[in-house]
């Protein structure tokens, strides 16, 4: 979402309005948000307002992320408002979000390394370890063993 975002930034400081940048980012990706923006075009072509597609289309997904980015561009729109200037900073925010969703992510590979660590590296060690004492053991009472 960042990355579309950021295009759609840039086709809004080139002169394009929102709407049109939407068109370019459905265009230019073939992904589900760009599915999304190619829906709520469509649906402002057929006569919603700008403001009740993009909601529509916050409330289909159910992302934070996309509820927070229609409420900035809804807000964006009222006079003095630059939008590019809200998408940018929509942008950064999100790829904030995603970089401490990968960290928490990361802290939490050590956790989840550690039964199969525990259940197949374990094992093999013990026996590598072990088996020198074993042989050892077998041969010191493999006299008795046979009387």
């Amino acid at each position: 979402m960042p990355d579309a975002l950021d295009l759609l930034t840039i086709c809004v400081e080139a002169g394009l309005g929102f709407d049109a940048a939407m068109s370019k980012v459905s265009e230019k990706w073939e992904n589900e948000l760009s599915i999304l923006f190619g829906r709520a075009i469509r649906e402002v072509q057929l006569g919603k307002t700008q403001r009740e597609a993009l909601r529509d289309m916050a409330d289909r997904v159910g992302l934070p992320e996309l509820t927070s980015f229609v409420a900035a561009v809804i807000q964006s729109q009222i006079p003095g408002v630059s939008p590019a200037k809200v998408l940018r900073i929509q942008s950064d925010q999100m790829r904030i979000r995603r970089r401490q969703r990968a960290e928490e992510e990361a802290h939490k590979a050590p956790v989840k390394m550690i039964i199969p660590m525990a259940l197949l590296t374990f094992p093999s060690i013990l026996i590598i370890l072990m088996a020198p004492a074993g042989f050892q053991i077998a041969a010191a009472f493999g006299p008795f063993i046979g009387q």
